[in-house]
């Protein structure tokens, strides 16, 4: 895997574009945003995520898809439960994955951050794959963003409290922090 700087997308994974972004302000990348996703809820593997990150999700397929359909909304970057890693947002663009929220007295964190999904739940623990992918993808990100550091990186409900609360109890921060220092 390898990020172009010329374009900010990664060439040796898949790439599922997603309308859902804008121009990124002149902000520097110093923040890196994990949330979890899946759709249905607790269901994996069924391609709902990224159609749902393409506005293509029909509303009428499952009961959940009617409460969210219309939403534009997406990631620069999705790791289903196999560790396969999809990027859906240029890592120059702004994602719409944060919505309202704040870091270190900085609002919008849209602005200077990139999101990571995993598929997942707050309550499943994510997979080996998963991990390793993620890694593997955040030392990647490091390398191009050095502001990125492991101090820098959070949850989505440590941005949005009381709003949002991915990636969850299940999530292992200190397997992710151990794996990121221990080069």
């Amino acid at each position: 895997m390898q990020l172009d700087s010329a374009s900010g997308w990664c060439h040796g994974i898949r790439h599922c574009p997603s309308p859902n972004f804008n121009a990124r302000p002149q902000a520097e990348v110093s923040l890196l945003v994990i949330h979890n996703i899946s759709l249905p809820p607790g269901q994996f593997g069924t391609g709902k995520v990224q159609e749902f990150f393409q506005n293509r999700l029909c509303a009428d397929e499952h009961p959940y898809f009617a409460t969210i359909a219309s939403l534009q909304v997406s990631a620069h970057f999705l790791i289903e439960r196999d560790g396969a890693i999809t990027q859906l947002v240029s890592c120059d663009e702004r994602a719409w994955h944060a919505g309202q929220s704040r870091f270190a007295e900085r609002d919008n964190c849209n602005d200077f951050s990139l999101g990571i999904e995993l598929e997942g739940t707050d309550e499943l623990p994510f997979t080996d794959g998963q991990y390793s992918a993620l890694v593997e993808l955040i030392r990647l990100l490091q390398e191009r963003y050095p502001a990125l550091t492991v101090e820098r990186i959070c949850g989505h409900s440590d941005i949005a409290p009381g709003r949002k609360t991915d990636p969850g109890p299940a999530f292992d921060w200190l397997r992710l922090r151990r794996a990121l220092l221990n080069k």
